[in-house]
């Protein structure tokens, strides 16, 4: 059926093109459907059926509401808008009909949206065609508009962006804003791709596949990915560059802390403020308490942080001791009711600062092993071995520090 564009877009506005799409895949996939190889259709054509099956909702309130309206300014019935409804309709029922046909008797009462989805799953659960490769296999099993596939790829984008740009040694591949990205991309690239991984368990249950995409998942794209496999080998790079680049940047910035994996994301806006209010003067940054971590989790984070710090050689230009020792004094009081083995290497940290005597081992390489052997002399200072107060550990160390060599 041929409809003027123009008198379609008078009476239904923008749900003109909608409609017009939805009979053309209705049309497909109904052939699809009816077809003796069905299963063989459709396997060649998941897209198609995950694109139904994702509109139909849409597609569905789209009906109701011309419905209404025809009905309150009774359109003709042999005006364009109502054939196209009307033909829409009778293909939905036939494409409706022939998918739950081809679904188990018990399944056959679900909406056309989640049947289309279900049989999805009976044909990946099928297996394979005989001799049917594993690329081609995998091509199957991630058709490129699964949501989590597009996800993975969204988040991909922001840790490729970053990180693929080089950038001077000592300083951070992100700004602010980008590091505010980086934290909701790289949760939402884990449960992706972990969602990702799980639907190849799923459907590939001899685990070929998944083994075959893991041995390349480490290889750099050398081209721009097409397919769904291409797609999630793309976004699984990435993803794997940004999680190592930040460990090696916080083991910088926070050593001898360790974050957990879902404390990283949280911590880059800090770090990004923290550094960016270090090189333009405009005073401390302050790392909030959250869902994530409590108040004294994040005063362990900004007493490593400033630990490291002054681990580095001695800061050249506008630089405040001062306040230096006021923050690791601060940290020290959020801090100083946690545990655990973080706790622990920060309190050995603090000793040895105080072992090596601050400005006399200038620059006081604090975490270097080869410095660690206390030094004779009759200014050793107090013993601090069984000290476990931070903040008296920070006095000691400030202390220290004071002490001509």
């Amino acid at each position: 059926m041929a409809t003027h564009p123009d008198n379609l877009r008078a009476r239904l506005e923008d749900r003109a093109d909608l409609l017009e799409a939805t009979r053309l895949r209705y049309q497909a996939l109904r052939g699809m459907l009816e077809a003796f190889f069905w299963k063989d259709r459709v396997r060649a054509h998941f897209e198609l059926l995950r694109e139904v099956a994702q509109v139909q909702p849409e597609v569905d309130a789209t009906l109701a509401a011309l419905k209404r309206r025809a009905a309150a300014e009774a359109w003709p019935l042999d005006a364009a808008p109502m054939k196209l409804m009307a033909e829409v309709e009778r293909l939905r029922a036939a494409v409706q009909h022939a998918a739950l046909r081809r679904l188990p008797e018990a399944e056959r009462s679900v909406p056309l949206g989640e049947a289309l989805l279900r049989l999805e799953e009976v044909v990946l659960e099928a297996g394979p065609l005989l001799g049917r490769r594993t690329w081609a296999r995998a091509v199957e099993l991630l058709p490129r508009n699964l949501p989590e596939l597009r996800a993975a790829c969204a988040a991909a984008e922001v840790c490729e962006r970053v990180f693929k740009r080089p950038t001077p040694q000592g300083v951070l591949p992100f700004n602010e804003a980008e590091a505010d990205e980086l934290r909701r991309a790289l949760p939402l690239a884990d449960s992706a791709l972990a969602a990702l991984w799980q639907r190849m368990e799923h459907f590939d249950t001899s685990g070929r596949v998944k083994d075959f995409l893991a041995r390349r998942a480490s290889r750099v794209p050398l081209h721009v990915p097409r397919s769904g496999p291409e797609l999630v080998l793309h976004a699984a790079f990435w993803h794997g560059v940004a999680r190592a680049r930040l460990r090696a940047l916080l083991d910088d910035r926070l050593a001898p802390v360790i974050p957990l994996e879902q404390e990283v994301p949280e911590l880059l806006p800090w770090l990004a403020a923290r550094e960016g209010a270090a090189t333009s003067g405009r005073g401390e940054a302050r790392l909030a308490a959250g869902e994530v971590f409590d108040e004294g989790r994040a005063g362990l984070f900004e007493l490593a942080a400033e630990l490291a710090s002054l681990s580095r050689e001695r800061p050249t230009g506008a630089w405040s001791e001062e306040s230096a020792w006021a923050r690791l004094w601060s940290a020290a009081q959020r801090a100083r009711d946690e545990g655990g083995t973080d706790v622990e290497r920060l309190r050995d940290a603090l000793r040895l600062f105080i072992i090596l005597h601050g400005k006399a081992q200038t620059p006081a390489r604090l975490f270097s092993p080869s410095r660690a052997q206390p030094r004779a002399s009759e200014d050793g200072g107090p013993d601090m071995t069984h000290v476990k107060d931070l903040p008296a550990l920070v006095q000691a160390a400030r202390n220290a520090a004071s002490r001509p060599g």
